[in-house]
């Protein structure tokens, strides 16, 4: 629809004449296109001329003078041989009155009249029966029964339907009665407090639902009605008889006001990152006094003692086990160097965002009552919640959750020494006569075979994390049966096999010839990042040589060989490295061609020992191995000083999170509330929804570049505006998916729907994300959507209008019908047209070429409520 708008003045008066046309004339009025102008809907025209004066009403108050100027309109058009009709707008403005008129050529001419009744209504006119006669009589001739004759007219008709607020008075008084009918009916019931208790954000905070409601047109089709009894009828039917529903859904846009979430939270965090450079310890921001930006810290709240408490309650609840870590993570957010979002450090930072409105005091009084209440866990030798203590160190993560969970290894390594574990195991061992191996003693074999290359020589399968704990424990194995080939001369001292965890398949030791057993070992020792950083430095300084690696390991692998001669107290340098290190061994081809059998039985003594030998690089003059071999007492790992000394690694760490610099933790805060934020919206049902999901990939990989400096502990002024920025983005994503779980919890039975309407309201705010076309929107319009509802869908759709609540007594009093589960439509809008043929009426002409044509001779539009009515009555009568 375009307007042209043109000024005419006469004598001392002036009007404005607006000219509406369309380009595209296609489309029936009568379709209900919300498009459509106010006069079109009213008068079925297209085109058309208004003329008012240009005065603070805008209408013509004076009855002449309203037709003194629509005749002088009338006049001018016809002069022009304009068919267009022309409208004045009359009486008082509240009342939308027009009269208008057109030329339809020199045979007929239409007359319109619109007008309204603001209250008041008669009750005849409130109803479809009343209001058909209304029609008629305009007409019948007055002596007539209209209720008993017969009259053809044609009929459509458009019932608007909304839904109720969403507000919580009427969540909370919801009867039984009310739960029952919409459970038995598919529907979500709102027995709830906020509409958004199951999504996994609600834990944080309570979010606005997007979706303030549902409008709903139920449209009935052009049809003929012949009495009044039909009009009845029509009256009692249900909507769901209507032709067609259209749904239209009312979103907030959000834009207003500020929106409490996830990304308001996180750039309050980002502020607190900017002010933590200010400071050298957290304890500098509880003593505002002495800070030199202590007047802003004064005016930062600190929460009361008593939610400090509950929140560390919260925090540090123990739970039953240790909860899954990679459940609900996005792929992507593992790339982003923070912490798993069902850890303790992500807790605490997603309690952090929400603690004090976040700002950098509230954050240093909960991390020093935090790191306070770790170290009486460490003290107390109680297991850490939320973490695990056992595995290796993921160094993907943050630096605190590293410190963290080795802390959490160490405890259980605490509690291990405080409960005299070795000894509880030491006293089911057999005795020492039961472990004392008889030198003629051999495995039987069928020969002497190269061992399988997937056994792990090293640490033995049977070996359980029980086993790993009770090192030391030996286990002989005698799986063998004695030679005839009598026994070497042994001292008996040094056939006792301590700490071994059984024999290494068929493999024998060099020498002795007896079997070859696999030691318990100590765990290599675990280090955190900044440990191994430590060490790469170390060696960097002298130089990076192979052999000052080795030095570095050489705990490790003075304590395995240390347990390997425990376990095999006739073995030489050479049997450790066959099992420790295979790839050193190197055997002669003709060895694995050799026949197979006992060697023992068969007599075969000329094969033995094995035809192999060392490596170049273990058989180099003053190799640190065979030192480290030769130096390297017989001791099992209940013997051997731990490679891991809890007390004093827990020391560290504990000193490492009670020193850490403001800065530091905060650069590692932002990093894992990131991560967490995004992996709990990610953890919301929306159905499937690609562009949803497209949007939170996108976010990840967005965070992951933009939160990198900060990993490399190289963050500057520039990247707190980058992650200022980084708030942005996540606060247009948060809306997106609040709406996306909106839209699916309503409509679990029709996925269809929200997707069409996600989709339509994307293309809408992609412009307000900075990411639209090229071409210029009006981003400040509102979303205006209307979406056709199939015939399988329109169950879902009413159950979305809950029966009235009885606090509702507005609703109680019904005066219109076509109610909708006891919603009475909120507004009705009616068109009556009665048509004639030219031929063999009294609009008949002389004219052969308009015999057979049928024009609309009256037309009606009734649009209103119960309090409400509009009529507007167009007449087209032969001149």
């Amino acid at each position: 629809m375009y307007k042209v708008k043109s000024e005419l003045k006469y004598l001392l008066k002036s009007y404005g004449m607006e000219y509406y046309f369309e380009v595209n004339k296609s489309g029936k009025v009568t379709d209900w296109d919300s498009i459509f102008h106010d006069l079109q809907l009213c008068f079925g025209v297209k085109e058309f001329l208004v003329i008012a004066p240009q005065s603070a009403s805008g209408v013509v108050l004076d009855a002449p003078e309203a037709s003194k100027l629509l005749s002088a309109i009338a006049i001018a058009l016809s002069n022009c041989s304009s068919l267009w009709p022309a409208f004045v707008p009359v009486h008082d403005p509240s009342r939308n009155a027009y009269i208008g008129i057109q030329n339809s050529g020199t045979v007929f001419t239409r007359r319109f009249e619109a007008d309204r009744i603001c209250s008041q209504v008669p009750v005849k006119l409130m109803h479809l029966e009343g209001l058909y006669e209304l029609f008629v009589s305009k007409f019948a001739y007055s002596t007539l029964d209209i209720s008993m004759h017969i009259f053809k007219v044609r009929f459509t008709m458009k019932l608007t339907y909304q839904t109720l607020p969403y507000d919580d008075d009427d969540i909370r008084e919801v009867d039984a009665e009310n739960i029952e009918s919409s459970e038995d009916r598919g529907g979500d019931s709102n027995n709830k407090t906020q509409w958004d208790d199951d999504c996994p954000w609600s834990e944080w905070y309570s979010a606005e639902d997007p979706v303030k409601g549902f409008g709903l047109f139920a449209i009935w089709s052009e049809k003929l009605v012949e009495s009044s009894l039909e009009m009845a009828e029509l009256e009692n039917s249900s909507p769901h008889e209507a032709g067609k529903w259209i749904l239209l859904p009312n979103i907030s846009d959000g834009s207003k006001g500020n929106r409490i979430g996830f990304a308001s939270q996180l750039c309050l965090l980002v502020d607190a990152l900017d002010m933590s450079f200010e400071a050298q310890f957290m304890e500098d921001f509880v003593s505002a006094v002495e800070n030199p930006s202590s007047d802003n810290l004064k005016s930062m709240v600190i929460p009361s003692p008593t939610v400090l408490d509950r929140v560390l309650k919260d925090l540090l609840l123990q739970g039953v086990k240790i909860p899954d870590f990679s459940k609900g993570e996005h792929k992507i957010s593992r790339y982003i160097k923070g912490a798993p979002l069902e850890c303790l450090f992500a807790q605490f930072c997603l309690h952090s965002i929400w603690f004090g409105n976040c700002n950098i005091r509230a954050i240093a009084v909960l991390w020093i009552e935090f790191v306070r209440e770790i170290r009486w866990y460490w003290e107390e030798s109680q297991s850490l919640p939320k973490m695990p203590s056992n595995g290796s160190i993921d160094l993907s993560t943050c630096l605190i959750y590293q410190k963290l969970q080795m802390l959490a290894i160490c405890i259980e390594k605490k509690r291990e020494l405080n409960e005299d574990f070795q000894d509880c195991v030491g006293s089911n061992d057999q005795s020492p006569a039961a472990i004392k191996e008889d030198d003629r003693v051999v495995e039987e074999s069928t020969g002497l075979q190269i061992p399988d290359d997937n056994f792990d020589r090293k640490r033995d399968s049977l070996l359980t994390a029980e086993g790993l704990h009770e090192s030391g424990t030996a286990i002989p194995r005698h799986n063998g049966k004695p030679e005839n080939t009598g026994s070497t001369d042994q001292k008996p001292s040094e056939c006792i096999r301590r700490g071994s965890s059984g024999a290494v398949g068929s493999m024998m030791l060099l020498k002795s010839r007896q079997s070859m057993h696999a030691p318990f070992t100590q765990e290599s020792p675990l280090l955190t990042e900044d440990m191994h950083e430590e060490r790469l430095r170390a060696i960097e300084a002298s130089g990076g040589s192979f052999d000052f690696s080795a030095q570095l390991e050489r705990d490790i692998l003075s304590s395995d060989m240390s347990a390997f001669k425990a376990a095999n107290p006739d073995a030489v340098f050479e049997d450790f490295i066959r099992w420790h290190s295979p790839g050193d061994w190197e055997n002669d081809k003709s060895e694995g061609s050799s026949p197979s059998g006992n060697l023992a039985v068969d007599g075969l003594m000329d094969n033995w020992p094995p035809r192999g030998r060392l490596s170049q690089r273990m058989s180099e003059h003053g190799n640190l191995w065979r030192k480290i071999w030769n130096n390297a007492p017989a001791l099992p790992v209940s013997e051997q000083k731990p490679l891991l000394d809890p007390n004093r690694e827990g020391e560290k760490i504990l000193h490492y999170l009670e020193t850490l610099r403001p800065h530091q933790l905060l650069e590692q805060m932002v990093c894992t509330a990131f991560r967490a934020s995004a992996d709990t919206l990610n953890q919301a049902s929306f159905g499937g929804l690609k562009q949803m999901t497209m949007k939170i990939d996108q976010l990840c990989l967005t965070m992951a570049s933009s939160l990198r400096p900060l990993q490399a502990n190289t963050g500057n002024s520039e990247t707190i505006e980058d992650l200022r920025r980084l708030c942005v983005v996540f606060e247009h994503v948060e809306k997106l998916l609040t709406l996306a779980a909106s839209l699916h919890r309503k409509f679990l039975h029709a996925p269809r729907l929200p997707e069409a309407i996600f989709n339509d309201y994307y293309n809408y705010y992609l412009p307000k994300m900075g990411m639209g076309s090229s071409e210029e929107v009006d981003v400040q319009k509102e979303f205006e959507m209307k979406l056709q509802v199939r015939n399988h869908e329109r169950q879902v759709i009413s159950n979305m209008f809950t029966p009235p609540t009885a606090n509702q007594s507005w609703r109680k009093v019904l005066s219109m019908g076509n109610l909708l589960n006891g919603h009475e439509p909120i507004l009705r809008e009616i068109i009556f047209s009665m048509n004639d043929h030219v031929n063999g009426s009294h609009y008949a002409t002389h004219t052969p070429s308009v015999h057979q044509k049928e024009i609309e001779t009256y037309r009606m539009y009734i649009c209103g409520t119960s309090n409400d009515l509009r009529v507007a009555l167009s007449v087209t009568s032969f001149d």
